[in-house]
């Protein structure tokens, strides 16, 4: 029931639970105004105002009033003694919204049955004002651009019942081309009815809105950028806030920035008088002049200024962000969410074989950890708009607006809310569970790992159990494609890696047999790893459900088949590329073939099967190999520091001289030569924060080089030194991979060298992928 004087008030939240129920049960809500709840024989929903609670008989009055008092959003839902009547109230829609929300989420639906648990009551108002996510309409993403108006809507009433109250878009021009061919509108007229769909819920309208003008002191281009903004800003009926990010892409000097923001905000205020400007710093090489020059104009409080927005590719870690601006000042969250490879948070203990397939937009449920993340910077904010570019971090967004609104929620609660709701009631539970395994089956080394052939059992036990309307639900879709795509993915790896390790043996053997017939037997064994195996039909499922994926939300996983864009969410593409050094190692062989004599290539190829060893008394190290953590210092570490600001982290890919941004990982980098796998892995630190190597237990009386493999994605100009004395001065890496150095005799007195690698201000980071100490025998020169 509600009330005569809530009935138009409270449409919107009473349509969202009429349709929901109907959805899932099949039932029909009757809605009545003006009923007695004291005598009525029927189980009733009451839903009220808090303005309107004097019209309810007085026991309820009482009751609700014993319950906590509430906030904005906030909610109450409170089950009668009797358990005849729930009430749901707040004081406008959209807390009763989220009251509707929590009472959907906890309620068991079926089939012409709804059970509500007594355990329902609940006084709550949320932790934090902010609380969204970014659903850009854009080609770059790996779904969004093929919604439809009614699937935005749908997608955006669910974010709001587990409590989202703000959504950002994005306008039709920015870093990315103008449409695509999924597109079921054109930008500017979805975004409109993006803008009108929350508005509608009464959720918060935000728009990330990059600067792409080429010159910004130009008054012909700031014109331009002007009135494409005032055409913009015009086309959506609802606009709260603004973001503009300082750079990615768009960097400008922060005077230039400010200028143009003010500018920028008479045309907004136009249309939305009540809208703010917020601004991160957000740029690639940042200097101390330019971020002090930022947190300045920050802090002059402009009328229109919103806040400072904490992003991907800040240098200021946040609790510093926090005392450098004014306490007044709010700051946003924007945590990248959606990226597994050159995210923000990187997935701690992340595989190779992981980085080469699944890539960088993977369906990627990370539970655990983005509780963690959020919990750990939560006190800094007023909550977060969420950066995504597509469906795959789907289970990442419902954590973190539970996060945002409670961090005392476990996220155990969150996923078993998640699965009732939107897959299964009866299988809540065991869906919940097999979304922690796919979070785990991505940590530690894939090659040993016991997880990931549990996980898929798991799966398949439900896949089993499942109703049709299970099956084709887009959440289990994603999970059963992970599932079978992690199985598929370490099978291949176990039998690539024993056949690399064949056509080694088969190498070794070369003096006997011959080089080339060698040669011969290695290649032939590598291309064994493209023979049919037993584990093949678990690539046909996958390729099943990337299929049902597309059709069900419009997910892009292939390139040629489902119009992905590359490097994105495509990672079905690269669901058979090599798993080990075959790429590297056939190259190497056929350049050894080539060569005049045999003995020349028998040398040759015993330099290739002994190219890890350091010599007698030396060490080596590959920093994509658990073997080489101790040698690592690991500064404040992933639980402190998640995003690797003042500590060291795993990176993936090697780079090349005319692009150092890496969207896939691949065995090739410099110019364009095949890379082994050791280079496609660095431990690396960002910005200035050094990275420190430890190696203990060296011989003081001799002589040590010690040679680098610089590879990894970030060009840097990098100096190294060894116990604080000099190796090498700064230099720009990323010309050729290895160097070789001389270590400081007086480096070496004490037995234990601490190699402290660091890039002066305006680098992004240093990255080393493999070192090998090697002892200098006497009267042997040098190498350089």
């Amino acid at each position: 029931m509600v009330s005569n004087s809530d009935e138009a008030i409270l449409q919107k939240p009473i349509a969202v639970l009429t349709e929901e129920i109907f959805r899932r049960t099949g039932i029909t809500l009757n809605i009545r105004t003006n009923v007695s709840v004291a005598t009525s024989p029927d189980r009733q929903i009451v839903i009220a105002s808090t303005k309107s609670l004097t019209s309810l008989p007085a026991q309820l009055q009482s009751s609700l009033n014993d319950m906590k008092s509430i906030g904005k959003d906030g909610y109450k839902l409170f089950m009668s003694a009797d358990s005849r009547t729930l009430v749901i109230t707040g004081d406008d829609a959209r807390s009763v919204l989220y009251g509707v929300g929590c009472l959907l989420r906890k309620a068991t639906m079926k089939p012409e049955k709804i059970l509500i648990p007594r355990s329902v009551t609940v006084s709550t108002t949320p932790a934090n004002s902010i609380r969204g996510h970014q659903l850009g309409y854009r080609p770059k993403t790996n779904s969004y651009d093929a919604f439809s108006v009614g699937q935005f809507d749908q997608y955006i009433r669910e974010l709001a019942l587990f409590g989202a109250n703000s959504i950002e878009i994005v306008p039709p021009r920015t870093d990315d081309d103008p449409t695509s061919a999924h597109m079921k509108l054109a930008p500017i007229k979805m975004i409109a009815e993006q803008s009108r769909i929350c508005k509608s819920y009464g959720l918060d309208v935000w728009m990330w809105y990059p600067n792409m003008g080429t010159n910004y002191a130009d008054e012909k281009t700031v014109r331009e950028e002007l009135m494409e903004r005032d055409s913009v800003f015009a086309a959506v009926e609802k606009l709260d806030a603004v973001f503009v990010p300082g750079g990615d892409p768009g960097e400008l000097e922060p005077d230039a920035l400010f200028a143009w923001l003010e500018k920028q905000s008479v045309v907004l205020n136009k249309y939305h008088p009540d809208a703010k400007i917020w601004v991160s710093p957000q740029v690639f090489r940042p200097t101390k002049q330019w971020l002090t020059s930022f947190y300045r104009y920050v802090n002059k409080k402009y009328s229109w200024f919103g806040g400072v927005v904490y992003g991907p590719w800040i240098k200021t870690p946040v609790d510093s962000m926090r005392r450098l601006i004014d306490p007044t000042i709010p700051i946003r969250m924007y945590p990248d969410i959606t990226h597994s490879l050159s995210a923000q948070y990187p997935i701690p203990d992340w595989d190779l074989a992981w980085a080469m397939t699944l890539g960088r937009e993977c369906i990627n449920p990370r539970p655990k950890d983005e509780k963690h993340i959020h919990n750990i910077f939560a006190s800094l904010g007023v909550g977060s708009i969420s950066y995504s570019e597509g469906t795959n971090d789907d289970v990442n967004k419902f954590v973190w607006s539970d996060q945002d609104w409670d961090p005392n929620i476990p996220v155990e609660e969150t996923l078993r809310d998640y699965a009732r709701l939107f897959i299964s009631a009866d299988h809540a539970d065991a869906i919940a569970k097999g979304i922690f395994e796919l979070e785990e089956n991505m940590r530690g080394p894939l090659l040993s790992s016991k997880q990931v052939s549990k996980t898929l059992e798991h799966f398949q036990s439900l896949e089993k159990v499942a109703t049709p309307e299970m099956i084709n639900s887009f959440r289990f879709q994603m999970c059963l494609l992970r599932a079978y795509y992690d199985a598929y993915t370490q099978q291949r790896l176990v039998r690539e890696t024993g056949l690399e390790k064949e056509a080694y043996t088969a190498l070794s053997r070369a003096a006997k047999t011959g080089s080339l017939e060698a040669i011969a037997q290695a290649g032939a064994i590598l291309n064994k790893s493209t023979e049919a195996a037993p584990y093949d039909s678990y690539k046909v499922r996958c390729m099943k459900l990337a299929d049902d994926l597309f059709k069900s939300i419009g997910a892009q996983l292939t390139i040629k088949k489902h119009g992905a864009a590359g490097g994105r969410g495509n990672f079905i593409d690269n669901i058979d590329v090599p798993l080990n050094d075959a790429p590297w190692l056939n190259d190497q062989m056929k350049k050894i073939a080539i060569v005049q004599t045999e003995d020349e290539r028998l040398k040759a190829i015993d330099a290739l099967l002994h190219r890890q060893e350091p010599g007698e008394g030396g060490i080596y190290t590959n920093f994509g190999t658990p073997s080489a953590k101790p040698y690592v210092l690991p500064g404040l570490g992933w639980s402190k520091d998640p995003g690797g600001l003042l500590s060291p982290m795993v990176n993936f890919g090697v780079g090349t001289k005319e692009d150092e941004w890496v969207h896939e990982i691949l065995p090739v980098g410099f110019s364009g030569q095949t890379a082994p796998k050791a280079w496609m892995t660095q431990t690396g630190t960002l910005y200035e924060t050094p990275l420190n190597i430890q190696y203990k237990g060296l011989d003081p009386k001799s002589a040590y080089r010690i040679r680098i493999a610089y590879t990894g994605r970030l060009r840097s100009r990098i100096k190294l030194t060894a116990n604080g004395y000099l190796v090498h001065d700064y230099f720009l890496t990323g010309d050729q991979p290895i160097y070789t150095f001389d270590i400081p005799t007086a480096a070496l007195s004490g037995g234990n060298v601490t190699f402290t690698f660091v890039c002066p201000e305006g680098e992004q980071g240093a990255q080393v992928s493999e070192i090998w100490i090697e002892k200098v025998k006497s009267g042997t020169a040098p190498k350089k």
